[in-house]
Protein backbone atom coordinates (compact mmCIF):
# COMPACT_ATOMS: atom_id res chain seq x y z
CA UNK A 1 0.00 0.00 0.00
CA UNK A 2 2.85 2.32 0.70
CA UNK A 3 4.03 4.17 3.21
CA UNK A 4 7.86 6.07 4.11
CA UNK A 5 11.22 4.90 3.50
CA UNK A 6 12.07 2.53 6.40
CA UNK A 7 8.60 1.74 7.67
CA UNK A 8 8.10 -1.17 9.21
CA UNK A 9 5.49 -4.62 8.67
CA UNK A 10 5.62 -7.12 10.84
CA UNK A 11 4.88 -10.83 9.02
CA UNK A 12 4.04 -14.00 11.35
CA UNK A 13 5.87 -17.16 10.40
CA UNK A 14 3.20 -19.64 10.21
CA UNK A 15 4.31 -20.93 6.98
CA UNK A 16 6.48 -21.23 3.83
CA UNK A 17 5.46 -17.49 3.31
CA UNK A 18 7.45 -16.72 6.64
CA UNK A 19 9.94 -18.92 6.69
CA UNK A 20 10.57 -20.57 3.50
CA UNK A 21 13.66 -19.33 1.53
CA UNK A 22 11.75 -19.24 -1.59
CA UNK A 23 8.91 -17.21 -0.43
CA UNK A 24 10.32 -15.01 2.14
CA UNK A 25 13.51 -14.47 0.21
CA UNK A 26 10.80 -12.39 -2.40
CA UNK A 27 8.84 -10.55 0.35
CA UNK A 28 12.51 -9.61 1.92
CA UNK A 29 13.74 -8.45 -1.54
CA UNK A 30 10.65 -6.52 -2.64
CA UNK A 31 10.52 -4.87 1.28
CA UNK A 32 14.59 -3.91 0.38
CA UNK A 33 13.95 -2.63 -3.12
CA UNK A 34 10.93 -0.42 -1.49
CA UNK A 35 13.35 0.83 1.43
CA UNK A 36 10.62 -1.07 4.27
CA UNK A 37 12.07 -3.14 6.66
CA UNK A 38 10.55 -6.65 7.39
CA UNK A 39 10.24 -8.49 10.65
CA UNK A 40 9.17 -11.83 10.95
CA UNK A 41 8.26 -13.73 14.26
CA UNK A 42 9.08 -17.54 15.22
CA UNK A 43 6.40 -19.51 14.31
CA UNK A 44 5.14 -23.21 13.87
CA UNK A 45 5.45 -24.48 10.54
CA UNK A 46 2.06 -27.05 11.44
CA UNK A 47 0.32 -24.57 13.41
CA UNK A 48 -1.56 -21.01 12.12
CA UNK A 49 -0.43 -17.13 12.97
CA UNK A 50 -0.50 -16.98 16.81
CA UNK A 51 -2.02 -13.44 17.46
CA UNK A 52 -0.95 -13.41 21.23
CA UNK A 53 2.45 -13.55 19.95
CA UNK A 54 1.80 -10.94 17.60
CA UNK A 55 -0.21 -9.24 19.99
CA UNK A 56 2.59 -9.38 22.38
CA UNK A 57 4.90 -7.67 19.84
CA UNK A 58 2.74 -4.54 18.91
CA UNK A 59 2.44 -4.33 22.82
CA UNK A 60 6.34 -3.57 22.77
CA UNK A 61 6.07 -1.06 20.23
CA UNK A 62 5.34 1.82 22.05
CA UNK A 63 6.91 4.08 19.38
CA UNK A 64 4.68 2.76 16.53
CA UNK A 65 7.12 1.78 13.96
CA UNK A 66 5.32 -0.84 13.30
CA UNK A 67 2.84 -0.05 10.46
CA UNK A 68 1.44 -3.64 9.01
CA UNK A 69 0.63 -6.82 10.24
CA UNK A 70 0.41 -9.46 7.70
CA UNK A 71 -0.71 -13.23 7.61
CA UNK A 72 -1.13 -15.73 5.33
CA UNK A 73 -5.28 -16.84 5.85
CA UNK A 74 -4.88 -20.21 4.08
CA UNK A 75 -1.64 -21.42 4.35
CA UNK A 76 -0.55 -23.50 0.96
CA UNK A 77 2.54 -25.08 2.07
CA UNK A 78 1.22 -26.30 4.97
CA UNK A 79 -2.40 -26.76 5.17
CA UNK A 80 -3.28 -24.55 7.83
CA UNK A 81 -5.47 -21.54 8.45
CA UNK A 82 -5.26 -18.71 10.61
CA UNK A 83 -7.76 -16.93 12.65
CA UNK A 84 -7.99 -13.81 10.84
CA UNK A 85 -10.87 -12.05 12.96
CA UNK A 86 -8.46 -13.57 16.46
CA UNK A 87 -5.59 -11.82 14.87
CA UNK A 88 -7.79 -8.35 14.22
CA UNK A 89 -8.75 -8.44 17.57
CA UNK A 90 -5.35 -9.02 19.31
CA UNK A 91 -3.82 -5.62 17.37
CA UNK A 92 -7.06 -4.07 18.40
CA UNK A 93 -6.54 -5.78 22.37
CA UNK A 94 -2.55 -3.80 21.93
CA UNK A 95 -4.41 -0.71 20.89
CA UNK A 96 -1.64 -0.70 17.93
CA UNK A 97 -2.55 1.43 14.93
CA UNK A 98 -1.07 -1.20 12.47
CA UNK A 99 -2.66 -2.59 9.59
CA UNK A 100 -3.95 -5.47 9.32
CA UNK A 101 -3.09 -7.55 5.72
CA UNK A 102 -3.92 -10.88 4.56
CA UNK A 103 -3.01 -13.15 1.79
CA UNK A 104 -6.10 -15.25 0.41
CA UNK A 105 -4.94 -16.48 -2.32
CA UNK A 106 -5.47 -20.35 -1.36
CA UNK A 107 -8.52 -19.55 0.53
CA UNK A 108 -10.93 -16.93 -1.34
CA UNK A 109 -14.07 -19.01 -2.46
CA UNK A 110 -13.11 -22.33 -0.48
CA UNK A 111 -13.24 -20.90 3.08
CA UNK A 112 -15.26 -18.41 4.84
CA UNK A 113 -13.60 -14.98 5.14
CA UNK A 114 -14.94 -12.12 5.86
CA UNK A 115 -12.93 -8.55 5.24
CA UNK A 116 -15.22 -6.24 6.90
CA UNK A 117 -16.63 -8.48 9.55
CA UNK A 118 -13.73 -9.10 10.81
CA UNK A 119 -11.42 -5.36 10.75
CA UNK A 120 -9.15 -6.74 7.89
CA UNK A 121 -7.62 -3.69 5.81
CA UNK A 122 -5.85 -4.80 2.80
CA UNK A 123 -7.09 -8.31 1.58
CA UNK A 124 -4.97 -9.68 -1.35
CA UNK A 125 -6.30 -12.48 -3.73
CA UNK A 126 -5.28 -14.69 -6.63
CA UNK A 127 -7.31 -16.07 -9.52
CA UNK A 128 -5.57 -19.26 -9.70
CA UNK A 129 -7.26 -21.32 -6.54
CA UNK A 130 -10.28 -21.44 -5.07
CA UNK A 131 -12.02 -19.32 -8.39
CA UNK A 132 -11.23 -22.31 -10.36
CA UNK A 133 -9.11 -20.21 -13.00
CA UNK A 134 -5.81 -19.93 -14.87
CA UNK A 135 -2.68 -17.65 -12.50
CA UNK A 136 -3.09 -13.95 -14.38
CA UNK A 137 -5.97 -11.83 -12.20
CA UNK A 138 -4.98 -10.37 -8.73
CA UNK A 139 -7.39 -8.63 -6.10
CA UNK A 140 -6.96 -5.91 -3.61
CA UNK A 141 -9.87 -5.34 -1.05
CA UNK A 142 -9.32 -2.61 0.58
CA UNK A 143 -10.32 -0.45 4.02
CA UNK A 144 -11.13 3.25 4.85
CA UNK A 145 -8.17 3.16 6.97
CA UNK A 146 -5.56 1.74 4.46
CA UNK A 147 -6.96 4.01 1.83
CA UNK A 148 -5.97 6.81 4.02
CA UNK A 149 -2.78 5.70 4.72
CA UNK A 150 -2.04 5.15 1.27
CA UNK A 151 -2.88 8.85 0.63
CA UNK A 152 -0.21 10.16 2.80
CA UNK A 153 2.27 7.60 1.56
CA UNK A 154 5.26 8.95 0.09
CA UNK A 155 7.23 5.37 -0.97
CA UNK A 156 7.04 5.00 -4.51
CA UNK A 157 5.08 2.84 -6.49
CA UNK A 158 3.38 2.98 -10.03
CA UNK A 159 1.49 -0.33 -11.45
CA UNK A 160 0.73 -1.55 -7.34
CA UNK A 161 -0.79 2.50 -6.74
CA UNK A 162 -4.35 1.95 -5.96
CA UNK A 163 -5.44 5.51 -6.73
CA UNK A 164 -5.43 4.91 -10.92
CA UNK A 165 -7.34 1.56 -10.80
CA UNK A 166 -10.24 3.27 -8.00
CA UNK A 167 -10.53 6.35 -10.88
CA UNK A 168 -10.90 3.75 -13.69
CA UNK A 169 -13.61 1.53 -11.93
CA UNK A 170 -15.66 4.73 -11.39
CA UNK A 171 -16.45 4.45 -15.46
CA UNK A 172 -15.92 0.36 -15.28
CA UNK A 173 -12.80 0.48 -17.36
CA UNK A 174 -9.51 -0.52 -15.71
CA UNK A 175 -6.23 1.83 -16.43
CA UNK A 176 -4.10 -0.70 -18.10
CA UNK A 177 -4.71 -3.22 -21.30
CA UNK A 178 -7.01 -5.58 -19.26
CA UNK A 179 -6.87 -9.85 -18.94
CA UNK A 180 -10.18 -9.47 -20.92
CA UNK A 181 -10.70 -13.58 -21.46
CA UNK A 182 -10.05 -13.97 -17.46
CA UNK A 183 -12.51 -11.01 -16.80
CA UNK A 184 -14.72 -13.62 -18.65
CA UNK A 185 -13.60 -16.62 -17.03
CA UNK A 186 -14.31 -14.79 -13.34
CA UNK A 187 -17.35 -14.03 -14.47
CA UNK A 188 -18.65 -17.42 -15.28
CA UNK A 189 -16.21 -18.66 -11.88
CA UNK A 190 -18.52 -15.97 -9.75
CA UNK A 191 -21.80 -17.57 -11.38
CA UNK A 192 -20.80 -20.94 -10.75
CA UNK A 193 -19.93 -20.03 -6.60
CA UNK A 194 -23.29 -17.91 -6.35
CA UNK A 195 -25.74 -20.65 -7.98
CA UNK A 196 -24.42 -22.97 -5.68
CA UNK A 197 -24.73 -20.73 -2.68
CA UNK A 198 -21.32 -19.76 -0.33
CA UNK A 199 -22.45 -20.91 2.57
CA UNK A 200 -23.00 -24.13 0.66
CA UNK A 201 -19.35 -24.15 -1.36
CA UNK A 202 -17.47 -23.45 1.98
CA UNK A 203 -19.50 -26.69 4.09
CA UNK A 204 -18.41 -28.59 0.59
CA UNK A 205 -15.00 -27.86 1.02
CA UNK A 206 -15.19 -28.70 4.59
CA UNK A 207 -16.64 -31.77 3.84
CA UNK A 208 -14.08 -32.92 1.56
CA UNK A 209 -11.17 -31.95 3.79
CA UNK A 210 -12.80 -33.73 6.32
CA UNK A 211 -12.84 -37.18 4.11
CA UNK A 212 -9.35 -36.63 2.72
CA UNK A 213 -8.07 -36.50 6.67
CA UNK A 214 -9.92 -39.41 7.54
CA UNK A 215 -8.14 -41.56 4.67
CA UNK A 216 -4.81 -39.94 5.97
CA UNK A 217 -5.60 -41.15 9.41
CA UNK A 218 -6.62 -44.82 8.26
CA UNK A 219 -3.47 -45.36 6.44
CA UNK A 220 -1.80 -44.72 8.94
CA UNK A 221 -0.05 -41.50 8.15
CA UNK A 222 0.57 -38.54 10.17
CA UNK A 223 -1.05 -34.87 8.97
CA UNK A 224 1.15 -32.14 8.65
CA UNK A 225 -1.03 -29.66 10.23
CA UNK A 226 -1.37 -30.11 14.53
CA UNK A 227 -4.25 -28.39 15.19
CA UNK A 228 -7.51 -29.49 14.08
CA UNK A 229 -9.18 -26.10 14.65
CA UNK A 230 -6.73 -24.90 11.98
CA UNK A 231 -7.16 -27.58 9.66
CA UNK A 232 -7.36 -26.37 6.09
CA UNK A 233 -10.78 -26.72 4.20
CA UNK A 234 -8.62 -26.47 0.51
CA UNK A 235 -5.84 -28.73 1.09
CA UNK A 236 -4.16 -31.64 3.05
CA UNK A 237 -0.38 -31.73 3.28
CA UNK A 238 0.73 -35.52 4.84
CA UNK A 239 4.18 -36.35 6.21
CA UNK A 240 5.69 -39.29 4.55
CA UNK A 241 6.74 -42.07 6.92
CA UNK A 242 10.86 -41.67 7.92
CA UNK A 243 12.97 -42.97 4.78
CA UNK A 244 10.63 -42.54 2.09
CA UNK A 245 10.97 -39.46 -0.53
CA UNK A 246 7.43 -37.63 -0.89
CA UNK A 247 9.07 -36.76 -4.57
CA UNK A 248 9.69 -40.29 -5.39
CA UNK A 249 6.02 -40.76 -4.41
CA UNK A 250 4.73 -38.07 -6.46
CA UNK A 251 6.21 -39.12 -9.29
CA UNK A 252 4.52 -42.99 -9.32
CA UNK A 253 1.12 -41.04 -8.64
CA UNK A 254 1.79 -39.13 -11.72
CA UNK A 255 3.41 -41.97 -13.91
CA UNK A 256 0.71 -44.48 -13.01
CA UNK A 257 -2.25 -42.57 -12.82
CA UNK A 258 -1.81 -39.47 -14.41
CA UNK A 259 -2.62 -37.31 -11.53
CA UNK A 260 -0.19 -34.58 -9.94
CA UNK A 261 -0.30 -34.28 -5.79
CA UNK A 262 1.47 -30.69 -4.64
CA UNK A 263 5.24 -30.92 -3.64
CA UNK A 264 6.82 -30.39 0.19
CA UNK A 265 8.25 -26.62 0.13
CA UNK A 266 11.60 -25.93 0.95
CA UNK A 267 12.43 -27.57 4.79
CA UNK A 268 9.36 -29.69 3.60
CA UNK A 269 10.42 -30.19 0.46
CA UNK A 270 10.30 -34.18 -0.03
CA UNK A 271 9.09 -34.63 3.18
CA UNK A 272 5.32 -34.27 2.18
CA UNK A 273 2.92 -34.40 -0.14
CA UNK A 274 -0.16 -32.32 -0.45
CA UNK A 275 -3.84 -33.16 -1.87
CA UNK A 276 -5.36 -30.57 -3.24
CA UNK A 277 -9.54 -30.56 -2.36
CA UNK A 278 -10.81 -27.26 -3.54
CA UNK A 279 -12.15 -25.50 -6.56
CA UNK A 280 -15.42 -27.29 -9.31
CA UNK A 281 -14.83 -31.08 -7.53
CA UNK A 282 -17.54 -33.31 -5.78
CA UNK A 283 -17.59 -36.46 -4.11
CA UNK A 284 -16.64 -38.68 -6.61
CA UNK A 285 -13.49 -36.49 -7.90
CA UNK A 286 -12.43 -36.53 -3.90
CA UNK A 287 -13.16 -40.40 -3.97
CA UNK A 288 -11.09 -40.45 -7.46
CA UNK A 289 -7.89 -38.59 -6.04
CA UNK A 290 -7.94 -40.79 -2.74
CA UNK A 291 -8.41 -43.60 -4.64
CA UNK A 292 -4.83 -42.71 -6.75
CA UNK A 293 -3.56 -41.73 -3.47
CA UNK A 294 -3.97 -45.38 -1.67
CA UNK A 295 -2.72 -47.70 -5.03
CA UNK A 296 0.41 -45.27 -5.55
CA UNK A 297 0.79 -46.11 -1.66
CA UNK A 298 1.21 -49.71 -2.15
CA UNK A 299 3.02 -49.52 -5.61
CA UNK A 300 5.74 -47.63 -3.92
CA UNK A 301 5.92 -49.39 -1.49
CA UNK A 302 5.21 -46.73 1.55
CA UNK A 303 4.15 -48.02 5.15
CA UNK A 304 0.57 -47.89 5.17
CA UNK A 305 -2.83 -49.77 6.10
CA UNK A 306 -5.48 -50.25 3.65
CA UNK A 307 -8.73 -48.68 4.05
CA UNK A 308 -8.39 -44.95 3.69
CA UNK A 309 -10.30 -44.52 0.64
CA UNK A 310 -13.11 -46.72 2.48
CA UNK A 311 -13.22 -44.46 5.81
CA UNK A 312 -14.02 -41.26 3.78
CA UNK A 313 -16.39 -42.95 1.54
CA UNK A 314 -18.61 -43.92 4.23
CA UNK A 315 -17.91 -40.67 6.10
CA UNK A 316 -19.02 -38.87 2.77
CA UNK A 317 -22.20 -41.47 2.18
CA UNK A 318 -23.31 -40.45 5.65
CA UNK A 319 -22.78 -36.63 4.76
CA UNK A 320 -24.26 -36.89 1.16
CA UNK A 321 -25.71 -33.84 -0.18
CA UNK A 322 -28.15 -33.75 -2.73
CA UNK A 323 -27.11 -31.72 -5.52
CA UNK A 324 -29.48 -30.44 -8.03
CA UNK A 325 -29.24 -30.80 -11.72
CA UNK A 326 -30.80 -28.92 -14.19
CA UNK A 327 -32.22 -31.19 -17.44
CA UNK A 328 -33.15 -29.03 -20.35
Amino acid sequence: MGGGAGQHPVGRRSGSYGRDRAFRGHVEKMATELGLRVEFLPGDWRRGADASAINSRLKSDAEHEIKAVCIVHNETATGATTDVKGVREAIDQAGHPALLMVDTISSLGSVDYRHDEWGVDVTVAGSQKGLMLPPGLSFNAISAKALAAAEHANLRRSYWDWRPMIASNATGYFPYTPATNLLYGLHEALEMLFQEGLDTVFARHQRHGEATRRAVRAWGLEILCADPDEYSPALTAVIMPEGHSADAFRKIVLEHFNMSLGQGLSKLKDKVFRIGHLGDINDLSVCGTLAGVEMSLELAGVPHKKGGVQAAMEYLAQKAEVRSIAVK
